[in-house]
C-alpha cells in the first residue's frame, strides 16, 4: 500500500515557567506535550532508591526515591544481579547472574536496601511512580540496555531486509568497539540510518553510561543519578522524522540550544530549525490553543454531524460514538458505517492529542455487516500507526465493543491542565436545589428533636434560598408550624449549591 504523504511541523512555546510542544500534521494538531518547570516529568530518570517495604504477597516493593509518595516496583522489573548496587561488577558477571530467576521478591530485596532504579511511569492520580532496574538510556537512533545483550528492532520498522541490515550494522559496530554483553534497541528513527550515524550514537551512549555508572557508585539514597532531557530537547530527539519540514521556537535562547543539540545529533535537520519572533503567540497563529481547549471537552463533534463522548476514569477510558444530526443520503446502515469510519479517524487523533492511556473501550454504533466492521477496525488501526505510544487492539467483543490498550507513561492532557472541581469533586454533577431543600428540611427535623431552641437560621446559596422562598415556601411554612419554631433564611454568596448550615438561635 502506498504511503500517504504527511507534512509535519513542530512548534515550541517556551516560557520560564512552562514548555509546550505541538506536533502539527497536514495543518492539524495531533499531539501536544506540556512540561512545567516546577513539575517536570520523571520518566527515564535514574535514582538511588531505598527499599521501605517489601510485599511478598504482591511480589512487589515500595521504594523511596525522594518523592512525596513511595514508588512501586514489581519483581519482574528487577534485574536479579542487582548490579545497580554494585557498579564495579564486571559486565560478564552481570550477564551470568542475570540468567538466574528468583523464586520470590524476598530473595531480591530487603527493607533498607539501596539500589538504582529508573522511572517507567510518572505518578498518576493516587498512584506513585512505577520503577524498573532494567536500565535503558535512549539516544536518537538507539536505546542502550547495559544489563542485556539483546539487539532488537522497533516493531514499526516492518521491512525484514531493513531490520536485518540494522542488526548487522549494530553488531559490527559493537565488535569494532569491543563492547561485549551490551544490549541495544534500534528505534523507529533508525530506519535508513547508516553505519556512521549508528556508531556515533553507540559511542555517545557508551560515554554517557560511564558517567552514570560513576554517579551510581557515589550517589546517596534518594538522590538522582541521571535526568532525562528537558522537553524541548527530548522532542527534537524523539519526534523529528523525515516528514517534519520545520521546527519553530518562540524563544531565542532556547532556539539556540535546540540548534546546538541538533548540530550534535541531527546535523541534517539544523537548517529546518527557525526562531519565531512574531508578536502573535505561536500557538494562536496555528490554532493550537483552540484545539487544546476542545481536547478538554467530553464531546467531540464530527464533520458529518455525529459526535464522540469521551469519559476518562481511573480504571479506563470509554469512547461512545453517536450519529447525532447525521442522517445520511441512502439508508441507515450506510449512515452508521460512514459515521463509524469518521469516528475511527477522530478517535486515533484524540487518543494522541489527549494522551489517553491504559484500557480504552470504544462503543461504535452497531453495524450489521461484518465487512463494515472490518473496515472500521482497519481505519482505527491505520490512524494509530503514527502513534508514538504502543497500542494494541483486541478486536470486537460479544457486546460489540472494541477493546484496546495504549501505553501510559505520563499524565493525560486533562490531568496535567485540570484538577477536580471542588464542588462536585470530579463527579461532574451536583445535587439539585430541590434536593438540597429537602436535605435542609430533614436536618431541621433532626435538630428539633435533639435540641430546644427559639429559632433556626439557614445559611445557603442564592439558588437554594430562592427555591425555599418560592417553590418550597409552602413546605417551609408547614415545617415551621409543625416544629413550632421560626426558620430564618440567609444567602451566603460564597456557598456552592450543595453547601448549607442550620444554626440554632
Amino acid at each position: 500500500m502506498e504511503r500517504v504523504a504527511i507534512n509535519s511541523e513542530i512548534l515550541m512555546n517556551i516560557t520560564p515557567s512552562e514548555t509546550r510542544v505541538g506536533v502539527i500534521e497536514n495543518g492539524m494538531l495531533q499531539e501536544v506535550y506540556i512540561e512545567r518547570s516546577g513539575n517536570r516529568g520523571l520518566v527515564g530518570n535514574l535514582y538511588k532508591g531505598k527499599v521501605v517495604r517489601v510485599l511478598p504477597g504482591m511480589q512487589a516493593a515500595f521504594i523511596d526515591i525522594g518523592l512525596d509518595r513511595a514508588a512501586f516496583i514489581h519483581a519482574a522489573d528487577i534485574h536479579f544481579s542487582r548490579s545497580q548496587k554494585d557498579a564495579d561488577a564486571s559486565d560478564d558477571e552481570k550477564s551470568d547472574q542475570a540468567k538466574k530467576v528468583p523464586e520470590s521478591i524476598s530473595m531480591l530485596l530487603h527493607e533498607g536496601d539501596a539500589l538504582t532504579v529508573q522511572v517507567t511511569k510518572d505518578p498518576i492520580g493516587t498512584k506513585g511512580a512505577r520503577l524498573t532496574t532494567h536500565v535503558s538510556i535512549p539516544s536518537r537512533y538507539l536505546v542502550y540496555m547495559p544489563y542485556s545483550d539483546h539487539i532488537g528492532v522497533s516493531q514499526k520498522i516492518e521491512d525484514e531486509e531493513e531490520r536485518e541490515r540494522l542488526r548487522e550494522i549494530v553488531q559490527s559496530c559493537l565488535e569494532a568497539e569491543e563492547m561485549h554483553n551490551a544490549g541495544f534497541i534500534l528505534r523507529t528513527a533508525a530506519e535508513g540510518a547508516g553505519e556512521n550515524e549508528l556508531l556515533d550514537d553507540i559511542r555517545y551512549l557508551r560515554r554517557l553510561w560511564k558517567v552514570v555508572k560513576q554517579r551510581m557508585s557515589q550517589a546517596k539514597p534518594k538522590e538522582w543519578v541521571y535526568e532525562e532531557l528537558s522537553l524541548h530537547l527530548r522532542a527534537l530527539r524523539d519526534y523529528v522524522t523525515p516528514d517534519v519540514s520545520r521546527l519553530l521556537v518562540d524563544s531565542k535562547e532556547s532556539c539556540q540550544k535546540v540548534k546546538e543539540f541538533a548540530n550534535t545529533f541531527l546535523p541534517e535537520f539544523t537548517s529546518k530549525i527557525d526562531y519565531y519572533p512574531g508578536e502573535r503567540p505561536i500557538f494562536d497563529l496555528y490554532g493550537v490553543e483552540d484545539e487544546v481547549k476542545k481536547a478538554l471537552d467530553r464531546k467531540v463533534q464530527l464533520k458529518s454531524g455525529g459526535y464522540l463522548v469521551i469519559d476518562q476514569t481511573e480504571a479506563m477510558t470509554t469512547v461512545d460514538v453517536n450519529t447525532g444530526a447525521f442522517v445520511g443520503h441512502r439508508n441507515l446502515e450506510e449512515t452508521i458505517f460512514k459515521t463509524n469510519l469518521e469516528a475511527a479517524m477522530a478517535i486515533g487523533r484524540q487518543l494522541r492529542l489527549r494522551n489517553l492511556g491504559g484500557i480504552i473501550i470504544v462503543d461504535f454504533i452497531d453495524m450489521e455487516e461484518s465487512e463494515h466492521q472490518r473496515q472500521v477496525l482497519r481505519m482505527l488501526e491505520k490512524t494509530l500507526e503514527r502513534d508514538h505510544a504502543k497500542t494494541k487492539l483486541t478486536g470486537v467483543t460479544e457486546l460489540g465493543l472494541v477493546q484496546m490498550t495504549r501505553k501510559r507513561t505520563r499524565e493525560s492532557l486533562g490531568q496535567v491542565l485540570c484538577e477536580d472541581c471542588p464542588v462536585c469533586h470530579g463527579q461532574g454533577k451536583i445535587k439539585t436545589a430541590e434536593t438540597i431543600c429537602n436535605d435542609i428540611f430533614r436536618e431541621i427535623m433532626r435538630e428539633a428533636r435533639a435540641y430546644d431552641t427559639a429559632a433556626y437560621l439557614v445559611l445557603a446559596s442564592q439558588s437554594v434560598v430562592d427555591r425555599l422562598l418560592d417553590e418550597d415556601s409552602a413546605n417551609l411554612a408547614d415545617l415551621e408550624q409543625f416544629i413550632g419554631k421560626t426558620i430564618k433564611l440567609q444567602v451566603e454568596p460564597w456557598y456552592s449549591q450543595e453547601q448549607y448550615d442550620v444554626i440554632l438561635q
